[in-house]
């Protein structure tokens, strides 16, 4: 699993509810469920509940993490093309795609890629929470 890299520290962070025997590496992209809890992301259109900003060690008694809700951020993409200046959506573990209509309606977005990906996929510049 490949990991978000910061390029840029966010600003904004959340505290969130996480299982004791999750473990989360940093730059996780994290899924938003039920009560302000999140587990890693594994599917396409799961709900953006932030990126790790801390690690969480699997069952040492803690069952809150940090997140970062915005930052610049190197993020691996699907196979799909994105133009600068589209939206990006959890597209799987750990990587976006191309944001669709309905992927803003579940807040699978994740923000605003700023380079070109060509067809074959690679890594896109993403400033996160941000749409303009």
């Amino acid at each position: 699993m490949t990991v978000a890299t910061v390029i840029e520290a966010p600003t904004i962070f959340e505290r969130r509810v996480i299982a004791n025997a999750t473990a989360v590496p940093i730059g996780t992209i994290m899924k938003l469920t039920d009560a302000n809890t999140v587990v890693v992301s594994a599917a396409d259109s799961d709900p953006f509940g932030g990126i790790a900003w801390v690690e969480h060690t699997a069952s040492e008694g803690v069952t809150e993490m940090t997140v970062a809700m915005n930052g610049r951020w190197a993020i691996t993409t699907t196979a799909a093309a994105i133009p600068p200046g589209n939206a990006c959506s959890i597209g799987g573990a750990d990587v976006v795609a191309l944001a669709t209509e309905a992927d803003t309606i579940v807040g699978s977005v994740v923000g605003k890629v700023l380079n070109t990906i060509g067809g074959g996929g690679g890594v896109a510049i993403v400033e996160v929470g941000q749409l303009v």
